[in-house]
């Protein structure tokens, strides 16, 4: 059952993107500024150290049993 909603999702999904209709209405241009960099000391890097304690997380489950009220329809007629 859960393949057949899957399946049923991903075929909305594609049909959607398949209405898409995309045209290019102009050109594009891109012109990067150049650099030059140069080295003007030698570099350490020591990264700090951290101990972190984090809080306890308890998940837990509980079944239970929900009464749902009955729901009758009567055609129209």
């Amino acid at each position: 059952m859960n393949k057949l909603i899957a399946i049923g999702i991903v075929s909305v999904g594609l049909a959607t993107l398949a209405a898409c209709d995309v045209r290019k209405t102009q050109e594009g241009n891109v012109t990067l500024p150049k650099y030059e960099v140069e080295k003007t000391q030698s570099g350490d890097v020591t990264l700090p150290k951290y101990d972190v304690k984090t809080p306890d997380v308890k998940v837990t489950t509980e079944e239970k049993v929900i009464e749902v009220p009955k729901i009758e329809v009567t055609p129209a007629k």
